[in-house]
């Protein structure tokens, strides 16, 4: 199977070329864009919520520790501290785009 990455530049380029701008400036915004998300996401907080309408909604979550975990390689008993993890939900408009049928 053949995947397809996109960077933050593929990002710059293409938003550039729709509306007409240089891409330095539009690259500029794009990092600062997805930099300010990072640093939301990143807060010190149990719950953070990041709506993109027609897109999606980027939510952090925390987990509970996992005293009884296993190493699959060893078979090792190893505790997993709780942490926060991150969570995807897609827009309304982006689950009816990726429904159609190919």
């Amino acid at each position: 199977m053949d995947v397809k990455t996109y960077t933050k530049k593929d990002i710059s380029k293409r938003v550039a070329k729709n509306l007409n701008k240089g891409v330095s400036p539009i690259h500029d915004v794009v990092s600062e864009t997805f930099g300010v998300m990072l640093e939301m996401l990143s807060e010190d907080r149990n719950n953070v919520r990041i709506e993109v309408r027609n897109f999606g909604v980027l939510t952090v979550k925390p987990t509970k520790a996992k005293p009884k975990a296993r190493n699959p390689r060893t078979n090792e008993e190893i505790y997993v501290p709780p942490h926060r993890k991150t969570h995807f939900k897609p827009g309304k408009v982006l689950k009816d785009v990726l429904k159609k049928p190919l």
